[in-house]
């Protein structure tokens, strides 16, 4: 699934971010379980180039994803909330929430994500199964009701993407989509595109 696979994202950090949300790829039929996994590690793919890249590549972004506006600021620094992991997590709002909801205090070190697998790993998990980014659901609940691969585009960058934002993005999400649903044995449903 990932040849050119960096390292640090292993199969054993996956398994042990899995019991944090027990729900994710083991809801509904079959079917949809195995749409689900599709749809996250296309997803994944995409965010990271095939499981390449731990943190964000672009470096000028960096300073960016400090929300001053939050009340507890950011403690690690101007630039110290940027891309990390599968799903890319960034801003300072996104690691304390994180680190809120799995007991890791991410705000004070957003290093964690880059640092140990299985809490890379987790912050995916939680994005995917709690939040709902710029969409309507969490990606996962786009998977389970059917609402399709398209929304789980809008939940994760569907404010760049989507509407015709940047269509070869959302394009290359697709493709990689019906390359895992292929390789795990089932069928992309309905609505791929967002």
């Amino acid at each position: 699934m990932f040849p050119n696979r960096n390292s640090f994202y292993t199969y054993s950090g996956l398994t042990a971010a899995l019991s944090a949300y027990p729900e994710f790829a083991n809801t509904g039929s079959d079917t949809v379980k195995r749409q689900e996994a599709a749809a996250f590690l296309a997803n994944v793919s995409h965010e990271t180039g095939g499981l390449v890249h731990v943190v964000e590549q672009n470096t000028g972004n960096y300073p960016h994803y400090c929300d001053a506006s939050q009340p507890y600021g950011c403690p690690a620094g101007q630039a110290a909330y940027y891309g990390r992991g599968p799903i890319q997590l960034s801003w300072n709002f996104n690691y304390k929430a994180a680190g809120d909801a799995l007991g890791i205090d991410l705000l004070n070190n957003p290093y964690l994500v880059e640092q140990d697998a299985a809490v890379a790993w987790k912050t995916a998990l939680w994005y995917w199964n709690t939040q709902t980014g710029p969409g309507t659901m969490t990606p996962h609940n786009a998977m389970v009701t059917g609402a399709g691969f398209g929304e789980t585009i809008r939940s994760i960058n569907g404010s760049l993407e989507c509407n015709g934002g940047n269509p070869d993005q959302v394009q290359s999400r697709i493709n990689s989509y019906q390359s895992f649903v292929q390789i795990l044995g089932t069928t992309p449903g309905d609505n791929l595109s967002c």
